[in-house]
């Protein structure tokens, strides 16, 4: 009996270390699947700064390329007006002596009183030609900077309708990852219950072959060993009887605690299954 005591307790630490062994298992596999998922949004949220990051870069290097560009061409506007103006100054000094020295050696003072209304006209109708030069390179580029800011703006659009595209990508990629995974988990946790209901349902086929081959042998070997002491072996026998009652009575009532278990286990179960397939419809609607 104490063998048999020791071959039970044996038996049901093997049992329980096994339950234990797959409960840690289901529990490494959780926090795998949360470390997955942790780990991607980590990636995704990098990648998105980075993004960011570069698009500021290039906004900040375009502002300071074109401040630049515009103080070049203001530079060089006023330079190329300098030296315009350097010029008319000594031409009109150049004019101005020779028509001085030309009025004090051979021409009259009409001929330069005519001169000078003559260079005055002339000069009124170069500064007109310049005004409107000026006023004709001032609408161009006017309409270069309208044209150049609609450029822009259809640029920025063409960026904004790419970057929605890309996003939509990604998240319906992410959607479809997560539902693959839930049902991949679903799918294991499935077979892992099949396996382990097959596992008790073959030890408990063994356990009573066992019995039973046990109680034929026990009874062949008492009847051959002791037919002279038939009091003795009645009274053995209802004693082998009753510890086999109470023998079945302790099986019978670990195979409904185990029952009980399992049922608890698969209701469990069963209501995960259900909660997830409500999250997963809410989220698609």
């Amino acid at each position: 009996r104490c063998f048999y005591d020791q071959k039970i307790l044996q038996k049901t630490f093997g049992e329980w270390k096994e339950w234990w062994t797959v409960c840690r298992e289901r529990k490494l596999s959780l926090r795998a699947g949360s470390h997955y998922r942790h780990l991607l949004q980590n990636l995704i949220f990098k990648a998105w700064r980075a993004y960011v990051c570069q698009q500021q870069g290039k906004r900040n290097k375009y502002c300071v390329a074109e401040s630049h560009a515009k103080k070049q061409k203001l530079l060089r506007t006023w330079q190329h007006w300098l030296v315009y103006v350097h010029v008319q100054r000594t031409k009109h000094g150049m004019q101005s002596v020779a028509l001085a020295f030309r009025e004090r050696s051979c021409l009259r003072i009409s001929w330069a009183v005519w001169r000078r209304r003559h260079y005055q006209n002339s000069s009124g109708r170069k500064m007109n030609i310049l005004a409107l030069q000026h006023w004709a390179q001032s609408l161009q580029f006017r309409a270069w900077l309208q044209w150049r800011e609609l450029y822009l703006y259809s640029q920025n659009d063409k960026q904004k309708e790419t970057r929605a595209v890309t996003h939509h990508r990604h998240w319906e990629l992410k959607r479809c990852m997560e539902a693959w995974l839930g049902y991949l988990n679903l799918h294991r946790e499935k077979k892992l219950q099949n396996e382990l209901a097959q596992e008790h349902h073959q030890s408990r086929i063994v356990r009573q072959c066992f019995s039973d081959w046990q109680l034929s042998w026990e009874c062949r070997r008492r009847v051959h060993a002791h037919q002279k002491d038939f009091e003795k072996l009645a009274a053995r026998i209802a004693l082998w009887r009753v510890f086999a009652h109470w023998k079945h009575y302790v099986v019978l009532c670990v195979e409904e605690t185990r029952r009980c278990e399992v049922a608890e286990k698969h209701y469990k179960h069963h209501l995960l299954v259900r909660a997830l397939l409500c999250v997963r419809w809410k989220r698609l609607w």
